[in-house]
């Protein structure tokens, strides 16, 4: 679960990435269109800049699904980092669906598939890393 986690936020932070050949287009997709010509009304660069961060933001939380899949080294406070990447996600999503779908007027079946996913990679993390440390916790008893 950490793992297919950690290959999603991958996925995603290369999409982000590659979206900015066409970041008119993806912004509008994505629906934050209106919001990203205001940023670059305060400077041209600004979208440019935010979507490279959220991209770097994605590409850390696949490394610590990844880590805690033990596909490399342990990152440090993997445990801990694990729970709060599914907290933001779980956040996100369900949050989204609960509030955000009940003033959005433009698109709600595209915020809400977002949000869904947002709660499927949520609970990835999380699943996986109860699992982890349960079954670490379980072993080192025997």
């Amino acid at each position: 679960m950490l793992q297919i986690g950690g290959y999603i936020n991958l996925l995603i932070s290369v999409g982000h990435l590659v979206g900015l050949l066409w970041a008119a287009q993806m912004f509008e997709v994505t629906g934050i269109g209106k919001e990203m010509q205001r940023l670059s009304q305060i400077d041209a660069s600004l979208p440019y800049l935010l979507t490279v961060f959220v991209a770097v933001v994605f590409f850390i939380f696949g490394l610590y699904g990844l880590s805690a899949a033990g596909k490399f080294k342990q990152l440090p406070l993997l445990k801990l980092g694990i729970f709060t990447i599914a907290g933001i996600y779980l956040l996100r999503g369900i949050g989204e669906l609960v509030f955000g779908l009940a003033f959005q007027e433009a698109h709600p079946y595209r915020e809400a598939m977002y949000s869904l996913i947002a709660v499927a990679i949520g609970l990835l993390y999380l699943l996986g890393g109860l699992r982890k440390w349960r079954l670490k916790k379980s072993l080192t008893r025997k």
